[in-house]
Parts: C-alpha cells; sequence; structure tokens
C-alpha cells in the first residue's frame, strides 16, 4: 500500500469526514478544537488536509483567539504577516472585517509574495452574516492535471514575478479613494517581488499544481501584454467550477485550508452585513519547481 493510501485509510479510521464536492474540501465532524488535541487526531488531521485540500469544522464557538492560536501551534509553527499588523491581544492573528473593507474577493493564494508563502491557513468565523460572504476555495493540483498537453508543457517551463504591490483599485473598484490609499500603506508598507515557478511540487504529496492568483504581476521572460493573456488562460482552469468548493459560514466555524494546493475568493454580496474572520496561518517552506528549482525573493524593501 503506498504512502497516499495508508494515509488516507488512517484518516478515515480516525474521523468522521463527509467530503463536500468531487475535488476538493471536506466537513470533519465529532472533533473539538483546541490546544490540547492528542497527537493522533491532529496526525490525521493533517493527512485529511492533504487528501482534501481544504477541511471544515462546524460548531467551534468555544475557540476564542489565544485557542485558535493554540490549536495552530499543533499543526505547524504560525506566523504573523509580513506587512499588516496582528490584532491586538495576540501574537499571531490576522482580523479581517468587511466593514473595514477588509474584503478578499479576488482568486489568491495567502501571501505568495514572500519565498516561504504559509503552507495552510486557520480561518474562524466570529460574525456571520445572515445570507452571502460564502468563501470559495479551488484545487490547483486537479486544475494542472486537467490542463491539455501543450498548455501543461508550456506551464512547467514558466515563472512568475509575485508582488504585493499590485492593482487595488482593480479589484476593489467600489472602494473608496481615501481606503484604498490606506490599504495600500499597510499591505504594501515593505514592497515584496518573488519569483516562484507556476508548476510546484508539493512537499508531501508530491502532486504538482498551478501556483498562480492575484499576486502575480507579470510572467518572466514575457511582455505585459503576453503575461496578462497566459495569466488569464492558467488562472481560468483553476477557477472552473469542476474544481471548486464554496462553504455557508456559520458562527463559530473554522476552515483550514493547504496554501500549497489552493487559492480561494470571499464572496463580497453581503452589502453592509457584518462579517468578521480570524486568521493564523502556518509557516511554509520555500517551493520547488519541477526541475528541482527554488523560488526567490528578489526585492524587499
Amino acid at each position: 500500500m503506498s504512502n497516499a493510501a495508508l494515509a488516507t485509510q488512517q484518516t478515515e479510521l480516525q474521523l468522521d469526514i463527509h467530503p463536500i464536492a468531487g475535488r476538493i474540501g471536506a466537513e470533519i465532524r465529532g472533533v473539538t478544537l483546541s490546544g490540547d488535541l492528542d497527537a493522533a487526531t491532529v496526525e490525521a488531521i493533517q493527512a485529511a488536509l492533504v487528501q482534501h485540500k481544504v477541511v471544515f469544522f462546524r460548531g467551534q464557538a468555544h475557540l476564542d483567539d489565544q485557542g485558535q492560536e493554540a490549536f495552530a501551534k499543533l499543526l505547524g509553527d504560525p506566523i504573523a504577516h509580513p506587512t499588516v499588523p496582528v490584532r491586538e491581544g495576540t501574537r499571531y492573528l490576522l482580523q479581517l472585517d468587511g466593514a473595514e473593507g477588509q474584503r478578499a474577493n479576488s482568486w489568491h493564494t495567502d501571501v505568495t509574495f514572500v519565498d516561504a508563502y504559509p503552507k495552510a491557513s486557520i480561518l474562524r468565523s466570529v460574525v456571520a452574516p445572515a445570507a452571502g460572504g460564502d468563501t470559495v476555495w479551488a484545487n490547483t493540483a486537479s486544475a494542472y492535471a486537467d490542463l491539455p498537453e501543450p498548455l501543461r508543457a508550456l506551464a512547467d517551463t514558466l515563472w512568475a514575478v509575485h508582488s504585493n504591490e499590485y492593482d487595488y483599485a482593480g479589484v476593489r473598484p467600489s472602494v473608496s479613494v481615501e481606503k484604498l490609499e490606506e490599504y495600500r500603506k499597510v499591505f504594501a508598507s515593505t514592497v515584496y517581488e518573488t519569483e516562484h515557478p507556476v508548476v510546484r511540487v508539493h512537499p508531501i504529496s508530491g502532486e504538482r499544481s498551478l501556483l498562480l492568483g492575484h499576486f502575480v504581476k507579470r510572467i518572466k521572460g514575457l511582455s505585459q501584454a503576453d503575461s496578462a493573456h497566459i495569466f488569464a488562460v492558467l488562472q481560468s482552469h483553476v477557477t472552473r467550477l469542476e474544481n471548486t468548493v464554496r462553504w455557508r459560514w456559520q458562527q463559530g466555524d473554522v476552515a483550514i485550508w493547504d496554501n500549497r494546493s489552493t487559492q480561494h475568493y470571499a464572496v463580497d454580496d453581503y452589502d453592509t452585513q457584518p462579517r468578521i474572520v480570524r486568521r493564523v496561518t502556518l509557516a511554509g517552506e520555500v517551493p520547488v519547481g519541477i526541475d528541482g528549482q527554488l523560488s526567490r525573493t528578489t526585492r524587499k524593501g
């Protein structure tokens, strides 16, 4: 039996797992998340995460900020966002409040503008809107596997420059000029540029996946126009509905996603309803391309 099959079997034996979509996403039931969770359950969650890409837990309203950080430490090494200040009273926690214009309504993988970007993110719903405000995740491994062979051969050769200095207004056209300027000053207080392979190899599963999303500034070696075309073609394969799962938030829900093989999008359809989520990310490794080359940060400052 392969290691992947064994991990799957162990996960099924230890956890009550209910797949949601055909290619990505599963709800795990019967687990109360905390910093005191036993090692076997933590290991099974880790295996389920690699297999399903994003896992969901209902009914975790007992978790507070400290409990979320304590649980995160069982899964890896929590890290703070490189530019955005953490929530007061916490070491790693980032709050996203829709009322403050913090609406991540564009397809992205978290913090890919640095080289060793987070391996996983743990998101907790603190206030959920009565309707709307769902989050959608996409499986970037199945997107790569489904590419037509000529496109896959092209993607295998490409590198992209990712940066946190990008077109904020393009993804937030309804936000005021003042809010956009304030967001730029915080989010891009330090400007990063990093070169990543468009196709990375997962360090555990060995799967190849497309490393794209809205932090891509350009495809290395191509003109801006050609970059935009190639990016649009490859990105459209990531976000095909067959590769996605959509989650309807309830207060106290927790979602954990493998940031190395997913993108996500927070749907901005809840108008003035309150929506607050809090996120902890876990330190990741520097991506490796299929040729063995490592990602590299080329600008910081």
